[in-house]
């Protein structure tokens, strides 16, 4: 019976602690070892037994394997029925606790190494892309609107185009070193460019402001792209375009040692999940660059 392999699945306390970790976020196989305190083997021994029994999914990506809750069917079901019961355990808050701390560390780490590669990164980013040029490829996408922002917008390169089409220009950005370089360009400009430290996951714009959000080369290096996306549905206005410009899915690992990259592209089901039913996907394209990669330029419409 499935109800007696979930039940059996759970009976054991480091995997009722593993789940009520995965309830809550994504992680990768180190992380879960480092919040646990327990050596690999014996995690991925109970990974094992908690994914053959439907209770938690494993993301593969590229040579790296993230575990979370499953997000549908009758195994959510069953976990949602019974993730109350997690609330209350000391134990189980201590482990919320350093998860919580371990994702905040993440987050550190791609500041920082964005904050010491901002005076480079147009440099880096050619690198990638070579001749390709993407910001002139993204503003064909775009039609003239009264507010546009640019989510993750760096140095500012692609607000130098992007205030043509938009009365007002917003750009969004979580590195102060980038948001620094950007300012430079604007310094001496009468275009009303407004820069916005913040996070992506919680942007600093109100419910429906926007009419353009467009999110450049960034996705990749987030740690959970359908809560970004979903911040993007509450800043756009209904029937707003939404461009994603990004890699297609890839195995080239040397993208995640060398910029720090979270995943290796994205696969056009990937991308429609993000979506949900907050947009339609109205167009996407394909655009070989460097390195043996993929860009694919999406634009999506708010529902």
């Amino acid at each position: 019976m499935k109800n007696i392999n979930y039940f059996k699945s759970l009976s054991d306390e480091t995997r009722l602690r593993l789940m009520n970790i995965l309830v809550h976020f994504e992680l990768s196989v180190n992380e879960i070892v480092a919040i646990m305190d327990m050596g690999q083997s014996r995690i991925s021994r109970h990974l094992k037994i908690m994914s053959d029994a439907g209770i938690i999914e494993c993301r593969r990506d590229g040579i790296w394997a993230f575990y979370s809750a499953i997000s549908n069917g009758d195994g959510k079901l069953f976990i949602d029925g019974i993730k109350f019961l997690f609330t209350e355990e000391d134990e189980l808050k201590t482990d919320l606790f350093t998860a919580k701390q371990i994702i905040a560390d993440r987050s550190l780490i791609s500041r920082k190494f964005f904050n010491d590669i901002a005076p480079e990164w147009n440099k880096l980013k050619n690198q990638i892309i070579g001749d390709f040029d993407l910001n002139s490829s993204i503003l064909s996408y775009i039609d003239d609107c009264e507010m546009a922002v640019d989510l993750g917008c760096g140095t500012g390169e692609f607000l130098t185009k992007l205030k043509s089409r938009s009365k007002y220009t917003i750009g969004v950005d979580n590195s102060p070193n980038m948001l620094e370089e950007a300012r430079k360009l604007f310094k001496n400009s009468n275009d009303y460019v407004n820069l916005r430290l913040g996070e992506l996951e919680h942007l600093p714009l109100s419910d429906s402001e926007a009419d353009l959000a467009v999110i450049s080369m960034v996705l990749h290096h987030i740690s959970n792209p359908y809560e970004v996306i979903s911040e993007v549905a509450r800043i756009l206005k209904k029937g707003g375009s939404f461009i994603i410009a990004d890699f297609d899915k890839h195995k080239n690992e040397e993208m995640r040692k060398t910029y720090g990259d979270r995943w290796l592209g994205f696969s056009l089901e990937e991308i429609e999940g993000f979506l949900g039913k907050n947009f339609t996907l109205e167009t996407y394209k394909k655009e070989n660059v460097d390195q043996s990669l993929r860009l694919v330029i999406y634009k999506a419409i708010r529902n």
